[in-house]
């Protein structure tokens, strides 16, 4: 009896060994507490029955998932020269013979490689398949060219994230590019939102392929491979609409170094990033290496791995793309390693000194017509040039630095003649463009105004150079009567030229006055400038436009992810005007109460996250620049944003820019929505940047990979400099004062982002009034960590010093101050925080990280 008790207990034991074999052979799986991925055994091979993703305490399955690899390979190196045209949604050849800035990077966009065409596709479902543990799967394939290896399990850390390994073995000599397997796709009925970060975002297919390429209206309808120079962070992302997302990123470190050893590296390319694979299916993709590149060309035998991560969200795309930025690019221990060498305070009063020499500015007075006109010189492209171009930039700061200074030098040097140069700029006869600027620069030797690229006029550079300055310059000069007229006649033609529907067109020809650019919309916050017809004139036609044109903007740009850009020599391409457009949905929303417009300005500038480098990781590692040892940090892309990114963007070569517009904006995001993100952001391209300053002006150079040489051919980006500081620092101080300091902001600067003018009127510091003030030598902190900024009370009694410290880490300081630079001596001082008495003039401060200190002196 117990002999045949053993005998059936073993049979079943062997029958439930041969049922569990039998199943393993049929399926194997990854499965945790918030992910499911099972396999199943088929005829076409292994492939993915099931992708789930846990949501509260609901399972939400992919609809299609996949499982398909695919293997690229080239007996020889592809073609770097395109062999397909495309044309506009108007007909014409793209992009067009004038613009021959972009003729080369949309060449290099379109050569079989980047449109994916290259190479024989190897299309696949591996045949081997083996549960390794509990948690970790391999497949094998092999192919006519070479054996793959393909290894998953989850990351500990993150359990949203499948940590993948694929290595590739070639048996012939050849050129040899994995892509990532495609987990799932996404249909476009089931689309939320998809993008490759810097290069576009959307939530539909765009089906003509230059207007989603090169402006990123839409998604491109081909499975194109972008290159990493240009995405902002490394993860192509796609949303669906029951609230999953999937993103696939790339290790650190797997993508180019912009400056590897000892000088630019940027170009280099070492991964693919597409929002699709290679049969033009909705799944983000990683290619490794790039077919043709340098680490594509292989031998029989050699082999190669790289390593990825699926990343399964319970949520939005930004959801996805903080998870990437944080938890897998460290940013935040990026944004530790930043410590400045010289203050930011310091720079604008340095750049101050820089801006009143006419020699260092390259400062201009020429006539014409009667009037004496001022304006700095301008090297870079403009039409018609001879080297005699001159510009100015920011009216706000000019007015603003010589209200906040007093210094004659700028209020009878440069104001009077840049205020002449403007009234100059504008057409007041009759005709279709009475009220528009004639152009943003003036040949000095031709003795006219020009555009930057052609003879164009746009809506949006009325807004810029007339509304705009013409606003900044009437907050400090409210009865100047000659400046209102201006402005009304700006007005005026914005209004006439507004279409039925609130838009208005890109530009007109100068000549034919014909609308001109009907191949793309103008997705730009142009009705900004009805909103400063609206503060200075207070005529309700203008709010009630404005309106009207955020209102077509919310639908046509917010609501599709569409933008465009105020670069005419780059055709307009997506710029800092995205950014830009948050501001002004902000300030609309502070004269309205429009909840939409707030919401809005939130997208907006989530969406121009996306405009800000979160790679490589920044380090200590030793570096040569122009001869000089860097630390890896000091040089990082990380933390800055680009002038316009894409494939036509000047960040393809020459990287991101140090002009940090956005900072104060961002700033007043997270104080708005508490999202990390933004404070961080801002921060981590303010602080630290001294390797792109040169020492003897304090400006900072525009491009990345000028690193130091300063301003270069654009002088005047001096003045946007200390307007986007100075807007920084004052949004920390009333961020960081949780509202016991806030000064009137002005409007937006022309062109270059969202940052805004102050000074104008008397702020608030813990309830008492106080107005700006810049007076070098006053205050005198020993670290160079420490930024202030200063303010006067309205009746002069009572000097208000507003200490930040701009690192991660706290800080002890000595803070000297020199009442005598403004003719007084100090009766009294007071910590306004804790209301404590200080009663030396060499006060100590132990200062945390990004901490706040604000002191209270009394003078007589």
């Amino acid at each position: 009896m117990r002999y045949t008790r053993t005998i059936t207990i073993l049979t079943l034991c062997w029958l439930a060994w041969l049922v569990t074999n039998a199943q393993s052979k049929q399926s194997v799986s990854l499965t945790n507490e918030r992910v499911k991925v099972i396999w199943t055994n088929t005829p076409k091979g292994w492939t993915v029955g099931q992708v789930a993703v846990r949501k509260g305490s609901t399972w939400i399955s992919m609809a299609t998932p996949s499982g398909e690899n695919t293997l690229l390979y080239a007996a020889e190196k592809p073609s770097a020269k395109p062999d397909t045209t495309f044309k506009s949604i108007t007909g014409e050849e793209f992009p067009g013979p004038l613009y021959h800035y972009q003729q080369g990077q949309w060449a290099e966009s379109t050569n079989p490689v980047s449109l994916n065409t290259a190479g024989q596709a190897f299309h696949f479902f591996p045949k081997e398949a083996r549960q390794t543990g509990k948690n970790s799967v391999s497949f094998q394939q092999e192919t006519d060219v070479a054996t793959i290896n393909t290894a998953w399990t989850f990351d500990p850390n993150f359990p949203s994230d499948i940590i993948v390994k694929q290595t590739i073995t070639p048996k012939t000599t050849g050129y040899f590019s994995l892509a990532t397997p495609t987990l799932a796709t996404i249909s476009e009925q089931n689309l939320a939102w998809a993008t490759v970060p810097g290069y576009f975002q959307g939530n539909k297919i765009q089906p003509n392929f230059a207007l989603a390429y090169a402006y990123g209206h839409g998604i491109p309808p081909l499975p194109v491979v972008y290159r990493e120079r240009c995405a902002s962070t490394l993860c192509p992302i796609v949303s669906t609409k029951n609230g999953i997302t999937l993103s696939v990123i790339p290790e650190p470190g797997l993508g180019r170094d912009p400056w590897a050893i000892d000088k630019s590296t940027q170009t280099d390319w070492n991964i693919g990033l597409s929002h699709m694979n290679r049969k033009a299916q909705l799944s983000p993709t990683l290619y490794y290496p790039v077919l043709g590149e340098p680490k594509s060309a292989m031998k029989s035998g050699e082999t190669i791995s790289y390593t990825f991560r699926y990343s399964l969200t319970d949520g939005d795309w930004f959801k996805a793309l903080n998870h990437t930025v944080y938890d897998i690019y460290q940013f935040r221990e990026s944004l530790a390693l930043r410590q400045s060498k010289q203050s930011l305070t310091d720079r604008i009063e340095k750049m101050h000194h820089y801006l009143t020499n006419p020699k260092t500015s390259l400062w201009n007075i020429e006539e014409f017509e009667g009037k004496k006109i001022g304006a700095q010189s301008y090297m870079g492209g403009v039409v018609g040039s001879n080297k005699d171009a001159m510009k100015n930039s920011d009216y706000g700061a000019m007015w603003m630095l010589a209200n906040a200074t007093h210094d004659s030098l700028l209020t009878k040097n440069v104001l009077p003649y840049a205020e002449n140069f403007k009234l100059a700029q504008q057409e007041t006869g009759a005709g279709f463009f009475k009220g528009a600027p004639e152009g943003q620069y003036y040949l000095a030797k031709s003795q006219k105004f020009v555009e930057e690229w052609g003879e164009v006029v746009e809506p949006m550079g009325l807004t810029y150079y007339t509304m705009l300055d013409i606003g900044n310059m009437l907050l400090f000069e409210p009865t100047n009567a000659e400046l209102k007229e201006r402005l009304r006649l700006g007005a005026d033609r914005l209004l006439s030229w507004q279409k039925p529907d609130g838009h208005w067109a890109v530009a007109y020809d100068r000549h034919s006055e014909q609308e001109i650019f009907k191949d793309i919309q103008d997705v730009r916050p142009t009705f900004y400038g009805l909103i400063v017809a609206y503060r200075i004139l207070k005529e309700p036609k203008y709010l009630a436009a404005a309106r009207k044109g955020a209102d077509w903007f919310l639908k046509n740009a917010i609501a599709t992810g569409s933008f465009l850009g105020v670069c005419g020599d780059a055709r307009y391409a997506p710029d800092f005007a995205t950014g830009q457009s948050a501001q002004a949905l902000l300030d609309l929303y502070d004269l309205t109460k429009d909840t939409r417009y707030k919401e809005a300005a939130i997208i907006a500038a989530k969406i121009y996250t996306t405009s800000i480098y979160t790679h490589p990781i920044a380090s200590h590692k030793s570096k040569t620049v122009n001869g000089m040892q860097r630390e890896d940090w000091e040089i990082s892309q990380s933390g800055l944003s680009f002038e316009h990114g894409g494939i036509f963007g000047s960040a393809t070569r020459l990287g991101p820019i140090q002009l940090c517009s956005h900072a104060g904006m961002f700033i007043r995001m997270y104080q708005l929505t508490k999202e990390p993100i933004f404070a961080d952001m801002a921060r981590a391209g303010a602080i630290g940047r001294d390797a792109f300053v040169e020492p003897k002006t304090s400006v900072a150079s525009y491009y990345w990979n000028a690193m130091n040489k300063g301003s270069g051919p654009y002088p005047h980006h001096a003045w946007w400099q200390i307007g986007w500081l100075t807007d920084y620092l004052m949004a920390e101080a009333e961020l960081r004062s949780d509202g016991k300091i806030v000064f009137p902001r002005g409007f937006v600067t022309p062109k270059v982002g969202p940052h805004q003018t102050y000074g104008f009127k008397a702020g608030t510091i813990y309830g008492q009034p106080a107005n700006l003030l810049i007076q070098e030598g006053l205050v005198q902190p020993d670290s160079p960590v420490i930024d202030y900024v200063l303010a006067r009370s309205t009746d002069q009694k009572t000097l208000y010093v507003i200490l930040q410290n701009n690192r991660a880490q706290s800080t002890m300081a000595t803070i000297k101050i020199n009442p005598a630079v403004l003719g007084k001596r100090i009766t009294g001082i007071k910590r306004l925080d804790t209301n404590q008495t200080i009663s030396t003039s060499a006060i100590s401060l132990n200062l945390p990280g990004f901490g706040q200190e604000v002191l209270k002196l009394d003078l007589q």
